[in-house]
């Protein structure tokens, strides 16, 4: 299993923050190795009382190339979003948004943990992993400031 969790302080607000990162459609044009993003399902789960999307999101490095479906809650009253596994090529695929206020703008808290199916691709991308990850993370600091600043 490979976990990474990471926080940031950023000075927009966390209703700018839980957006930005809902807008899943838009990740092909900011995010590293995300080259297409389709939406197959959005709903209102009631019961849950949050947004429900799913898509296919198909991710390209080098020669590697795969697509998974997930399930995106997007839960607006919480201000957290949190993302299940439903196809591809992993075993599981865990991730979670966080958003709290704070008085200089929004605490964003990214926490991800997953494993493939390979054990081949699980030693290959383990050892890019984490720099990949913190890329990621920094592609959606940098998406915030051309959109709010």
């Amino acid at each position: 299993m490979i976990k990474h969790s990471e926080q940031r302080l950023l000075p927009y607000s966390r209703e700018q923050m839980f957006e930005l990162v809902a807008d899943i459609e838009s990740y092909p044009t900011f995010i590293p190795w995300c080259t297409k993003v389709q939406v197959t399902s959005e709903k209102n789960d009631k019961f849950k009382k949050c947004n429900v999307v799913e898509a296919d999101m198909r991710v390209s490095f080098k020669v590697i190339s795969e697509t998974f479906s997930s399930r995106v809650f997007l839960d607006r009253n919480s201000r957290e979003i949190i993302v299940t596994y439903l196809t591809g090529p992993f075993k599981y695929l865990n991730n979670k948004w966080t958003f709290k206020e704070s008085a200089d703008g929004c605490l964003v808290s990214f926490n991800v943990e997953f494993e493939f199916k390979s054990r081949i691709m699980q030693r290959l991308i383990g050892v890019v992993f984490h720099e990949a990850m913190r890329r990621i993370v920094k592609s959606f600091e940098k998406r915030a400031e051309e959109l709010f600043d």
